[in-house]
């Protein structure tokens, strides 16, 4: 077993990731020869004809079932074909993100600036989060336009070269990247305590993390919102994106959220993550095709 995957390991670094960076350059080169919106259309298409077909597809309807009790099967697999519809989409719109960003007015709708304007002008510590919905990589971009600077968590792709190839694409979203791991928690902690400002995607299963409850069932959910809220009274505004065509959306910014401080923090935290679940539900049950239903969000 052990030689195996020393073999494994030694073909990704010679031919392997040279092989995957290769279909990676020639996807976003293709999407490149169209316009966002083209490309946006064709991405859905795409993964709106083999997302439902493939076997996690099971899963996503057994959670939809599960999450929005009392659908229609229809309805269900109407959910499940546009949560791959979405998905689809936002890879193709990320190549195109320098563009989006060049004629924003064009394809962004915002509303609620004034309160990711404040966080820039108060002088604390701040928080931005929102989860994965319709193309959410447009809160960075948001927040970069009012001069807020984000310390952001992502998860680096073992190829170098395709992590490369994002790095780029990503640079129109600002801010600085920590990868997932143990140097996100030190980027996290160093921006809040320097009196910065970082942005969460607070919607995925974190295994080691406490049961909240979240769409009428217990999942394991990150409390690193409220760590970070609570200690360092940081003000913590959630950013929510609706997809309203290809390539184009609506972007609320609402009030920073309030949270009680009772003096137990184990408590205090729970109830904090208890509260955003909340929210995120509600966000969930407007627009159940535009959430990442892929994401294994249950423990079962």
């Amino acid at each position: 077993m052990a030689d195996h995957s020393r073999l494994r390991r030694r073909f990704d670094r010679v031919i392997g990731y040279r092989l995957q960076a290769m279909l990676v350059w020639m996807f976003i080169a293709t999407m490149r020869l169209l316009s966002p919106e083209r490309a946006s259309n064709l991405g859905g298409s795409l993964l709106r004809r083999i997302g439902p077909r493939l076997s996690r597809s099971r899963r996503m309807r057994r959670d939809i079932v599960r999450a929005l009790p009392g659908l229609e099967p229809a309805r269900v697999d109407a959910i499940v074909t546009q949560a791959w519809d979405n998905l689809g989409r936002n890879f193709a719109e990320y190549v195109h993100l320098d563009r989006i960003a060049a004629d924003f007015d064009r394809y962004v709708q915002v509303t609620g600036l004034e309160h990711l304007q404040a966080l820039v002008s108060d002088d604390r510590p701040g928080i931005v989060f929102t989860g994965h919905f319709a193309n959410w990589e447009l809160c960075a971009m948001v927040s970069a336009r009012v001069g807020l600077h984000l310390t952001y968590v992502f998860r680096k792709p073992n190829n170098p070269f395709v992590a490369d190839m994002l790095a780029r694409a990503r640079a129109p979203l600002g801010g600085t990247m920590v990868p997932k791991g143990r140097e996100a928690a030190k980027g996290l902690m160093a921006a809040i305590r320097t009196g910065g400002h970082v942005g969460l995607l607070v919607d995925q299963k974190l295994n080691e993390g406490p049961l909240v409850p979240f769409l009428g069932r217990e999942a394991r959910t990150g409390t690193v919102l409220a760590d970070l809220a609570l200690r360092y009274d940081a003000p913590t505004v959630p950013i929510r994106v609706e997809r309203t065509g290809a390539v184009r959306f609506r972007v609320t910014i609402l009030p920073p959220l309030e949270f009680a401080r009772t003096g137990d923090m184990r408590a205090d935290t729970l109830a904090a993550m208890k509260r955003v679940n909340q929210l995120l539900e509600a966000w969930v049950r407007d627009h159940p095709g535009q959430w990442m239903w892929q994401h294994r969000r249950w423990p079962d």
